[in-house]
């Protein structure tokens, strides 16, 4: 395939060419009018020439917004690319394809798609592109929208099986802890994917990321379960340092001596007080622990 490269068209300022085409058009009809009158058929003649090259000239004005720019052909050949903008002038017979040069953001759709596990998760990512080369965008593609919009679902679906959602192994990048890194690993395969339609990404973030709604209550009752978890060890490695330390406070201040029996007894009632979900109710005990 034959990739083009943008070139820079001459285009004159329309302010300057105006004012000639202007004349030539006003003095091509009063050369009209005096030739009627006077029965001169050369001064109508020359009146008529005139007003036909004012007018073909008249065709090459155009104008180009800020951020905007006219790639020209001539009979399907390739002329350059003009990124000046105002009142401009060019060969009339080329032809003056408008371009944006501004950004603009992809709004992608809402993605199914399979992690490295093979869960099904839903994906959603906005794009921000705008175009770098002309030539490319017009000649190398067929629509460069298009052509985004296809490649980046095909990205975002090659990028999200790269990657687990969540739980991953011990330094795994995953999708729902990793953003960053995921979205600038989307961001650097698409500009090599883009980069044949002279299209440059200037950011690329994931807009939406949940589980699949067929196994997200199933995912959610597990995420339920590890927090529970979680949260439990938390709880008993603070019980067990609880009284280990009033243990030790008790045995080094002399406050009460206890034997293993003692001990394991006011273990078992610590750990019931400081782990139970519950609110605990106090028992009174008159005996001892041997009646």
């Amino acid at each position: 395939m034959n990739t083009h490269r943008e070139q820079t068209a001459f285009a004159a300022s329309g302010w300057l060419l105006f004012p000639m085409v202007l004349a030539a058009l006003l003095l091509g009809l009063g050369l009209i009018v005096h030739g009627a009158l006077d029965g001169s058929a050369l001064s109508g003649l020359a009146g008529i020439v005139l007003v036909l090259t004012a007018v073909f000239c008249a065709a090459g004005f155009f104008m180009l917004q800020p951020n905007e720019a006219a790639v020209l052909t001539l009979f399907g050949a390739y002329r350059g690319t003009t990124r000046q903008n105002g009142f401009l002038w060019a060969n009339p017979l080329y032809r003056k394809q408008k371009i944006s040069l501004r950004v603009r953001n992809l709004n992608g759709e809402k993605l199914k798609v399979n992690d490295k596990r093979g869960n099904p998760v839903e994906i959603a990512v906005v794009i921000v592109w705008r175009i770098y080369d002309t030539a490319q965008a017009m000649f190398d593609v067929d629509s460069y929208e298009t052509f985004i919009r296809i490649q980046s679902e095909s990205c975002v679906r090659h990028t999200a099986s790269t990657y687990v959602y969540d739980d991953g192994e011990a330094g795994e990048l995953t999708l729902r802890g990793s953003g960053v890194e995921v979205a600038t690993a989307l961001a650097r395969e698409l500009q090599e994917r883009l980069a044949r339609a002279g299209i440059g990404i200037e950011e690329a973030r994931l807009a939406h990321l949940a589980y699949a709604p067929e196994i997200a209550q199933a995912m959610l009752r597990r995420q339920q379960a590890e927090a529970v978890i979680a949260a439990r060890q938390k709880i008993v490695t603070g019980a067990v340092g609880m009284v280990d330390m009033a243990l030790r406070e008790l045995s080094e201040k002399g406050v009460v001596k206890l034997d293993e029996e003692r001990k394991a007894a006011m273990v078992s009632n610590l750990l019931v007080v400081l782990c139970g979900e519950s609110q605990t109710q106090p028992v009174l005990n008159t005996g001892t622990l041997y009646t």
